[in-house]
C-alpha cells in the first residue's frame, strides 16, 4: 500500500510540473522577428497586425567612384528612389503597391505568412512568401531599340511593345529565425522572370539570399543582406556570362521605434526592385564601389 501510495504522489507531482512547464510555454508567436518588413534590399517575414497601414521611402544615391568630387555619390547622377504603401487587410496578408524612378517601375506586391516563429519552438521559424509584380513604364521609343527579345516574339525581336513585354516578376520563400532579443536572422530562395529583355540577358534568375540584425541598444541594430543571383546553365539563353548580375551586398544601421524605422547603409546594387538586382546589377563594392541608400517606414494602425 504505501508503495501504490508513494507511486500516486510521486505520479501527482510530476503531472502537475508537466502542467505548470505547459502553462508557463504556451505557443504564442514571437515578437520582433525584425524590427521592420524591409531589410535594406530584402523583405522581412515581418507581415504587421491586421488594418495596419505602412509608407514606405526608398532612395540610394550614386556610386562613390569620384570620391570627394561629387560628395562619395551623394550628388552623382543615377539616384534611384522609390515610394511605396502596404496595407494588411487581413491577418498574415500584407497588400501593396508602389512606384521607382529606375525604368519607372509601377509594382504591386503581396506577402503572406505561413508560418511563424512561436516561444516554445513548437515552430522554430518563420516561413514567408513573397511576390512582385512590376510594369515597365518607359516610352515604348525607348524599348523599341532591336536590342530586346519577347518571350514570343517573331524571330526573336518583337516588331510592338505590348503590355505583356513590359511586365516582371520576383518570387521569394524567406525563412527567419529570432535567435535572441538581440540576433535575429533569415535566408531566402526566389524566382525572376522578365518577358522582354536585351538580346544579351536570360528572362529568367534563380537567387539565393540571406540578411540579418544584431540590435545593439533599445532602438538600435546592425544589418545587411546579400542577394546571389545563381549561375544555372540549364536555364541560361547565354553563351557566357559577361552581363550576368553580380552579387548585391548592403551593410548599414538601423535607427526604430514603434512606428518608424530608418536605415542607412552602403550597399552594391543600384536597383530597387528585387528583379531589377537579380537580373540587372553590375556594381559591385570593388567595381565602381558601393552607393549610400537610405530607407524610411512609417505606420498606422486603424
Amino acid at each position: 500500500m504505501k508503495k501504490y501510495i508513494l507511486s500516486v504522489i510521486v505520479l501527482a507531482i510530476a503531472c502537475s510540473i508537466s502542467f505548470a512547464q505547459d502553462e508557463e510555454t504556451t505557443s504564442e508567436p514571437i515578437y520582433g522577428l525584425f524590427e521592420s518588413g524591409i531589410l535594406i534590399d530584402q523583405q522581412t517575414g515581418v507581415v504587421y497586425d491586421e488594418r495596419t497601414l505602412e509608407f514606405i521611402i526608398q532612395h540610394k544615391f550614386g556610386n562613390m567612384d569620384n570620391g570627394i568630387s561629387d560628395l562619395w555619390g551623394i550628388y552623382a547622377p543615377g539616384a534611384n528612389v522609390r515610394l511605396a504603401l502596404n496595407y494588411v487587410p487581413i491577418n498574415n496578408l500584407q497588400l501593396g503597391a508602389g512606384i521607382t524612378k529606375k525604368n519607372m517601375y509601377t509594382d504591386l506586391n503581396a506577402k503572406y505568412t505561413i508560418f511563424e516563429q512561436t516561444t516554445d519552438n513548437s515552430i522554430p521559424v518563420a516561413v514567408t512568401l513573397y511576390g512582385v509584380a512590376a510594369i515597365d513604364g518607359r516610352d515604348a521609343s525607348t524599348l523599341e531599340t532591336g536590342q530586346v527579345v519577347d518571350t514570343q516574339g517573331e524571330s526573336g525581336t518583337p516588331v510592338d511593345i505590348s503590355f505583356g513585354d513590359r511586365l516582371s516578376y520576383f518570387s521569394q520563400l524567406i525563412i527567419g529565425r529570432k535567435f535572441s532579443d538581440r540576433f535575429s536572422l533569415q535566408a531566402g530562395a526566389s524566382f525572376t522572370h522578365y518577358n522582354m529583355v536585351g538580346m544579351e540577358y536570360d528572362h529568367d534568375v534563380v537567387g539565393a539570399h540571406l540578411g540579418g540584425r544584431f540590435k545593439f541598444s533599445n532602438q538600435s541594430s546592425i544589418i545587411f543582406n546579400y542577394d546571389l543571383p545563381l549561375k544555372i546553365k540549364s536555364i541560361s539563353e547565354q553563351t557566357d556570362w559577361d552581363t550576368f548580375a553580380k552579387p548585391n551586398l548592403s551593410i548599414g544601421l538601423e535607427i526604430a521605434t514603434f512606428t518608424h524605422a530608418f536605415q542607412i547603409y552602403a550597399g552594391s546594387a543600384n536597383g530597387i526592385l528585387p528583379q531589377d538586382m537579380m537580373l540587372y546589377n553590375q556594381n559591385s563594392w570593388s567595381n565602381g564601389g558601393p552607393a549610400f541608400g537610405f530607407t524610411i517606414t512609417r505606420l498606422w494602425m486603424f
